[in-house]
């Protein structure tokens, strides 16, 4: 196993087993503590914990912070950088139970744009993931790994989100991306804002109630 992922985590006071979380994953050029504001955003009972990307973003032109992947344009992340970030993301949710301390219970995977883009791949490339799937203004990966297919999509509910001005990520990327899970029977709700590439505040409530729905 590789070293842990760094993180910040924010939680009640009290938290015992059978807490919910939600893992959170930035966007390129940012860090861990890019999310974790939107702590106040998610039911005040559950645990939020945003792990960093292990790759530096400069060297890739991406900004001052970090990336989960290089991008190769379009809805193409490379493949090894990407790969090693399942693999860590994989390492990291595994150890989640020492990370909190307690057994959780439910647990969401999401993120904005390069984290979004994460999420969805970790979960069409991993048969027992967490269930609940948010994705941010991301897109779904042209990789080897992520395999859209009826068996891939059970047991996970999607929550895609996205801008249809964002000028990062088109939105014709997330009518794409949609319609490929759609084909595949995947429990998917998806939920289009006048916005840019950012999160809005009403995402951040449909997000929420998906989320206790």
């Amino acid at each position: 196993m590789s070293e842990l992922l760094r993180y910040e985590m924010a939680a009640p006071e009290r938290v015992q087993d059978g807490a919910n979380v939600i893992v959170l994953l930035h966007g390129r050029g940012a860090d861990r503590f890019d999310l974790l504001g939107l702590r106040k955003r998610f039911p005040e009972d559950w645990v939020v914990i945003t792990p960093e990307a292990p790759f530096p973003a400069a060297p890739w032109g991406y900004g001052p912070g970090w990336a989960w992947y290089r991008f190769l344009g379009r809805n193409q992340p490379e493949e090894v950088s990407f790969n090693t970030s399942l693999e860590r993301l994989h390492d990291f949710l595994d150890a989640l139970p020492g990370v909190i301390g307690i057994k959780p219970g439910k647990i969401a995977l999401g993120g904005f744009s390069q984290g979004g883009t994460l999420s969805v791949a970790y979960a069409l490339s991993n048969v027992n993931g967490p269930s609940h799937i948010l994705n941010f203004s991301g897109f779904l990966a042209d990789h080897p790994r992520v395999n859209v297919s009826p068996s891939s999509v059970q047991g996970y509910r999607f929550f895609w989100a996205h801008g249809t001005q964002d000028p990062n990520i088109p939105f014709d990327l997330a009518i794409e991306g949609r319609s490929i899970l759609r084909k595949s029977q995947a429990d998917l709700t998806a939920h289009d804002y006048n916005i840019g590439h950012w999160i809005d505040a009403q995402e951040l409530s449909d997000a929420n109630a998906w989320l206790l729905g």
